[in-house]
């Protein structure tokens, strides 16, 4: 039986550079959940349990059908209150919003083939057989962001700084608007790599 590993088979959709880039970004479907607060929180981790819980129970429920897959990276999308926090720049707002007003969607690429019933009796399963409660907020996203400014950034969270001034220095050259919501692909498991060697994906959607 074939195992998909869509971090191979979508290698340019893990990948990025050093310096900052425009890309198109295909559409996709991802396993999601939502939450607020700061991400050292116990209630971040409860939601990254729930959401990760669910996506192996889809995983074993497709093997058993022949349809293996590797679970997939884990991402997530981050927002605050812009009538509330009013004129951050791209940089600035790592710095300026406080961490429990950061709202996120946490996501984990699926399959094409996953379906929202199936994700449904995941959770479900979730719920009776680990006591999980937050999995019933895991639903399919589907999200379509089109072009974006990426750049890979190494090294701690709280330095992305850095690399975010870089990319708002493209976004400004190159007369860009943004068009949707900051976006982080986490190549490394932040819970066992040490801060300096982690490596995210940044991106910013333009237009």
């Amino acid at each position: 039986m074939e195992k998909i590993d869509l971090t191979k088979q979508y290698k340019a959709y893990y990948t990025a550079k050093l310096q900052p880039e425009l890309v198109e970004v295909a559409p996709a479907q991802f396993l999601s959940i939502t939450g607020k607060g700061d991400p050292s929180s116990t209630t971040f981790a409860e939601d990254i349990q729930a959401l990760y819980t669910t996506a192996y129970a889809l995983k074993f429920h497709y093997k058993s059908r022949e349809k293996d897959f590797v679970v997939a990276k884990l991402e997530g999308l981050w927002w605050y209150d812009e009538q509330v926090y009013q004129n951050f720049s791209l940089e600035q707002a790592p710095l300026q919003v406080p961490r429990s007003a950061w709202e996120y969607r946490l996501l984990i690429r699926m399959p094409d083939f996953v379906g929202e019933e199936e994700v449904r009796l995941a959770f479900q399963q979730v719920i009776s057989k680990k006591q999980l409660a937050l999995a019933e907020g895991v639903t399919l996203y589907p999200m379509s962001e089109g072009k974006v400014v990426q750049m890979l950034h190494t090294g701690p969270f709280d330095q992305e700084v850095r690399t975010l001034l870089k990319m708002q220095d493209f976004i400004a050259a190159h007369q860009f608007q943004r068009n949707g919501l900051h976006h982080e692909i986490y190549l490394s498991d932040f819970r066992k790599t040490p801060p300096e060697k982690l490596k995210t994906i940044l991106r910013e959607p333009v237009r």
